[in-house]
């Protein structure tokens, strides 16, 4: 999903005494710029994605303050020389294919560093060293917006250094000036390159078709963009979105090169057995680093919901996914919590969809804690038979329906006139069955395996869990659900172990964080369930 700004660096109080832009040295001779550079020459400004100086102080402002604090620099070089391009870079994201492009086009780079890194944060000096690498013998321009004896800027040998005591409009003003000179004459001729440093607006969304379209830029886009542990390869990424008559998903691409700047993908499936109702599904929005704020999420995340609302048989909308599982819903560590409450998604708690905690759980089933395994009366937990399937079949959609868990009923259905019934453990008393869950590992054909990828992605030695259902014990019966769910993970183990897995994954388990934790599970992801009506 979409992830926050990065947090600004602060000043040193002795370097904000002084004021306006001091030139340490200019090894290359290249300044002021006019001299140097002709009408047409194209100069990249890259500046990183920082709070704004409050205004009548040196201090950043809040993390709730968006705006770019660079704009000023942009406009003030724009009114010298009509060929610059204003392209943001983050300590994350770092240099960027899109920085990249724009390196090898231009005639000169003017690099800005804020400060120094925050505890565990990329150095905007070594991003600085790999531009100037990529950009090799153009002119390299350093302002930094700090005391650059913080920096250790002069060890590195950065032939251009402008100094400055911060990022404020007036110090930037005076950077202008000194890179440019005085003079404010725009040329008369040539072509504007559109600056990236405008207000949000909206663009251009574009659907994008698994079958015809690429997918590397899709596929580069989600690994720039989510945490580590949501690595998927290509082959896998590819299959989840290619999902004919349920999967529609868009893009925005950067007017001049085409590269992908935003991506948004979204699903259609029935909410129950009924085959009548729908929720559309918002599965992830991407953008890449250089371009948020901009406008890109939010024209994506629009557009994506007047098509779903517009598809017939659409009651729910929701963030995250039910089948094919890219996230189950919003990630609780992300940054764009706040992005989606300001777009009307609720996340007070205080009922059903309104950002309540949904896990996935792992566990190294060595780690396996509860023995003796609780007592169930005469239930018995093992495979399913054929001539069960049915019975199994209408648990789940009683309790799936009751439940309200969504999609469910479908991730058994599939399994119909399948051997792949005996990936469903049971418990049974007599011929009722009164619980279910469904076991899956790769490369066995199970269609679960191909909707949820996280266990095949964290290790070969990982079996999956999912949809477990139990009915609510009636008075008559001995037994209580917790110690029904024991046994069934207890039996779930034991045919995963018998099939090679060394660990365990349960996905989208609402509430029992006490009962998971003690008997050897750990919290792999979590999600905030977040869902509203058509």
């Amino acid at each position: 999903m979409l992830t926050g700004l990065d947090t600004a660096t602060s000043t040193r109080s002795d370097s904000s005494k002084r004021k306006g832009a001091v030139l340490v040295r200019d090894n290359q001779s290249c300044l002021p710029l006019f001299r140097t550079l002709e009408d047409g020459d194209l100069v990249i400004l890259l500046t990183p994605v920082v709070a704004p100086i409050v205004p009548g102080s040196r201090s950043p402002a809040s993390r709730g303050v968006t705006s770019d604090p660079f704009e000023p620099l942009g406009r003030a070089l724009a009114k010298r020389h009509p060929w610059i391009r204003h392209v943001p870079y983050t300590a994350g994201g770092g240099v960027t294919s899109t920085h990249v492009g724009f390196i090898k086009r231009a005639a000169a780079v003017v690099f800005v560093i804020s400060g120094p890194p925050t505890k565990g944060q990329t150095s905007q000096v070594e991003l600085s060293e790999i531009a100037r690498s990529i950009g090799e013998q153009r002119p390299h321009i350093i302002v930094a917006c700090c005391n650059i004896e913080e920096l250790g800027i002069l060890e590195a040998d950065f032939p251009t250094i402008i100094q400055l005591p911060n990022y404020s409009p007036i110090e930037l003003e005076s950077a202008a000036e000194l890179l440019w000179g005085k003079s404010a004459q725009t040329a008369s001729t040539g072509p504007k390159l559109q600056s990236l440093m405008v207000s949000p607006k909206t663009w251009p969304i574009e659907v994008w078709n698994g079958n015809r379209n690429p997918i590397d830029g899709v596929h580069e886009l989600w690994l720039e963009c989510m945490p580590r542990k949501f690595y998927l390869n290509q082959f896998t990424f590819q299959s989840l979105l290619r999902r004919d008559g349920y999967a529609m998903h868009y893009v925005v691409r950067e007017p001049e090169t085409r590269e992908i700047l935003g991506f948004c993908a979204t699903y259609t499936t029935y909410i129950g057995s009924g085959g009548e109702s729908l929720i559309g599904s918002l599965s992830t929005i991407l953008v890449r680093p250089s371009y948020r704020q901009r406008g890109v999420g939010l024209s994506l995340h629009n557009h994506a919901l007047r098509q779903l609302t517009k598809t017939r048989g659409v009651d729910r909308l929701q963030l995250g996914s039910t089948f094919p599982r890219l996230l189950f819903g919003l990630p609780v560590d992300g940054a764009s919590d706040e992005w989606f409450r300001r777009r009307g998604w609720r996340m007070d708690q205080q009922g059903p969809g309104a950002g309540q905690e949904v896990c996935d759980w792992l566990l190294r089933i060595n780690d396996w804690l509860p023995r003796p395994l609780p007592a169930t009366g005469g239930l018995e937990f093992r495979v399913c038979e054929l001539p069960e399937f049915d019975r199994v079949l209408d648990m789940v959609e009683r309790e799936s329906a009751r439940n309200d868990n969504v999609g469910w009923y479908d991730q058994y259905a599939k399994l119909a006139n399948t051997m792949n019934v005996r990936d469903i453990v049971i418990g049974i008393e007599d011929e009722t069955v009164v619980a279910a869950a469904l076991t899956f590992v790769k490369n066995t054909g199970s269609p679960v395996a191909e909707d949820i990828p996280w266990p095949s992605a964290i290790g070969d030695d990982v079996g999956g869990v999912t949809c477990i259902c139990i009915t609510e014990p009636s008075p008559s019966l001995s037994y209580e659900r917790d110690a029904i769910m024991i046994r069934l993970l207890d039996e779930c183990i034991r045919t995963l172990s018998e099939q090679g897995m060394q660990r365990l994954f349960v996905d989208a388990i609402r509430g029992g964080d006490q009962g998971f934790q003690s008997t050897g599970f750990q919290k792999w992801a979590r999600y905030r369930d977040i869902w509203r009506k058509a």
